[in-house]
């Protein structure tokens, strides 16, 4: 498994000439390690003295940002997966009609759920902002700075992953299917930048 790997193998792979891990999987990681960021403010606010009164929200933030991380974090598998499966598609024989139909069909399904893949992330690390405002806002100001580099990674995650369902819908033939991806798609991206601007000159005011 690609997560098991130390982090100077994974860097080193994504340095290299191999196709994967590549931009879907660094997406998925920068949104876990802003989750991650976000479950540490929780942690170092939870207990502390003066921020008694924020103790349930800090819970019930650090139980939604540790559900995103793990998916995030399976998300890393999942893109090298989809992105696998494309390529195998590609490398399917095609010399008869019969072959080329074949191959035809499972490009463009391999292509679809390697759409899906990246448009699960662009959700997530939606929601990771969304809460990054919560610690932001409420967090220990002593590490209010990590709140803002989580914001901040979950901001680039978000379009890194769009980046990624616009270059794999734009090779998909099923119009419906990448009508409703890029639909979703904009639904989640509506008011992010703002929102992540709003949340980065809200923790730089506390510095």
């Amino acid at each position: 498994m690609i997560i098991d790997k130390p982090v100077q193998q994974f860097l080193d792979e994504l340095a290299s000439k191999a196709p994967t891990p590549g931009g879907g999987g660094a997406a998925a990681l920068m949104g876990a390690m802003g989750a991650g960021l976000v479950s540490m403010v929780c942690n170092l606010t939870l207990g502390k003295k003066n921020y008694e009164a924020v103790e349930t929200e800090m819970r019930a933030a650090l139980e939604q940002a540790e559900n995103l991380r793990a998916r995030l974090t399976d998300m890393i598998q999942a893109d090298k997966e989809v992105f696998d499966r494309v390529m195998s598609a590609y490398g399917l024989p095609k010399e008869t009609d019969a072959q080329k139909q074949s191959r035809s069909e499972a490009i463009q399904a391999a292509l679809k759920a390697a759409t899906d893949v990246p448009l699960a992330c662009a959700k997530c690390c939606a929601e990771l902002i969304d809460l990054s405002r919560v610690v932001a806002e409420k967090g220990n100001k002593n590490v209010i700075s990590d709140a803002g580099v989580a914001v901040l990674a979950g901001y680039g995650a978000l379009k890194s992953a769009a980046l990624n369902v616009y270059v794999n819908a734009g090779a998909i033939k099923d119009e419906a299917f990448v009508r409703g991806c890029l639909s979703e798609l904009d639904a989640v991206l509506t008011g992010m930048d703002v929102s992540t601007e709003e949340i980065y000159r809200q923790v730089k005011g506390k510095l």
